[in-house]
């Protein structure tokens, strides 16, 4: 073997001793990752409290249950080889208390792993606890642990949230499910963006009003069902918007990928509008006297994709020009329902008003920012809405 083959291979041997790698690496399998998390009221289970007669009490108050989805769930070979039906994808677990890390540091003595954060997806908080406890309350101690990041998103719950991790498809992990449904913005914007940790972070620092998306929950079927409203000023939930609202938000911000709007003619036959492109312009008006007004400018292309009425031509101009006046009227009723929502029932300003005024006119929105939701309540707002049929899908008939 020549010299130069012996350093070449002396080389190779170095780098290769001196590659950095995962000495202290744990598999998978041995961690008890949790990909999703639902905040209730504080309501003992019975497990906790039979534990509790036992000895395990220690000093707390029940505010707040915290429901833990753990993944993958650690299997046992000789469950398996006895041939048993393959059980759930995950495991949910529970405590009370009034602390989360606390709660968490609990769940270490009914576990044999330790919990793990870093791959959180979803937070899915209760109504009933958020009208309780503020939004900046139950959100402390995720903001502040390094092992949770700030791209874990929160929704709402009506019901109780723990039943939101739960599903009755054993190939499926709930948490990661709810994560997926927010693909489906492109389809509807009856999904919301979502909403993650670091935005939420700055929402609440703002104090601004703003909506989470909400999750319902039916015999282990789960659905977006329209939006909590989160009062700025108090943190608090304060209401819901329903899923037509929550789309009137995405046409009044522009924020519309795709989705349908359905009316029905004047022989009272449903007609469906297939959006394929909105456009929105909202101007703040400020006169001298510093009186405030929005007009809002929306348009928007789609296709007449759906006719239930076999004694109309669609092709005919007349009758395209009926029905883009039928789907304005549609929207306008919308978009009126909504206002009507936010700023009578509940004085709160979540479609990015706020946020114009300050880019049109920062100087007036200095004077206003600080009681912004009640001012809005009695600022008027108009609306232009133009619908245009482009085309009739595959077919005229």
């Amino acid at each position: 073997m020549s010299r130069k083959q012996i350093l070449s291979l002396l080389l190779a041997f170095i780098l290769l001793v001196t590659q950095a790698g995962c000495w202290s690496s744990r598999e998978i399998e041995e961690l008890s990752m949790y990909t999703g998390l639902a905040l209730d009221k504080g309501e003992p289970s019975t497990v906790e409290k039979d534990l509790e007669k036992e000895g395990s009490r220690y000093f707390k108050k029940n505010k707040i249950t915290a429901t833990v989805q753990i993944v993958p769930k650690k299997t046992f070979g000789n469950a398996a080889k006895q041939g048993g039906g393959q059980g759930p994808n995950y495991i949910n677990i529970a405590a009370t208390g009034d602390s989360l890390l606390e709660i968490f540091r609990q769940l270490s003595l009914r576990l044999d792993r330790p919990i793990i954060g870093h791959h959180l997806k979803v937070m899915v908080v209760s109504t009933k606890l958020a009208e309780q406890q503020t939004m900046q309350q139950l959100m402390d101690f995720v903001l502040r642990d390094n092992d949770i990041r700030p791209s874990c998103f929160v929704f709402l719950s009506k019901e109780r949230a723990a039943d939101t991790l739960v599903t009755k498809y054993k190939d499926e992990v709930p948490s990661i499910h709810i994560l997926y449904m927010l693909r489906n913005h492109f389809r509807t914007s009856k999904v919301m963006r979502g909403v993650n940790l670091s935005e939420l972070d700055g929402l609440m620092h703002s104090k601004k009003s703003y909506i989470l998306q909400n999750i319902s929950e039916s015999d282990g079927e789960l659905e977006f069902s329209g939006a909590g409203v989160i009062k700025g000023d108090t943190g608090h939930w304060i209401g819901s918007l329903g899923q037509q609202d929550v789309e009137s938000i995405a046409w009044i911000k522009g924020d519309v990928e795709g989705g349908a709007v359905k009316t029905y003619d004047k022989r009272n036959e449903a007609i469906t509008y297939e959006i394929k492109s909105v456009k929105s312009k909202i101007t703040a008006k400020v006169t001298e006297g510093n009186d405030i007004s929005f007009h809002v400018k929306i348009e928007s292309k789609g296709r007449l994709i759906e006719n239930w009425d076999d004694k109309v031509n669609p092709t005919e101009t007349r009758n395209m020009k009926e029905a883009e006046k039928d789907f304005e009227k549609e929207v306008t009723r919308r978009i009126k329902s909504l206002m009507h929502k936010i700023q009578s029932e509940y004085k709160v300003d979540v479609a990015s008003f706020g946020e114009r005024l300050n880019i049109e006119q920062p100087q007036v929105w200095k004077k206003v920012k600080d009681d912004w939701d009640y001012k809005f309540s009695k600022i008027p707002v108009t609306f232009d809405i133009k619908l245009s049929i482009t085309d009739l899908g595959s077919s005229a008939e």
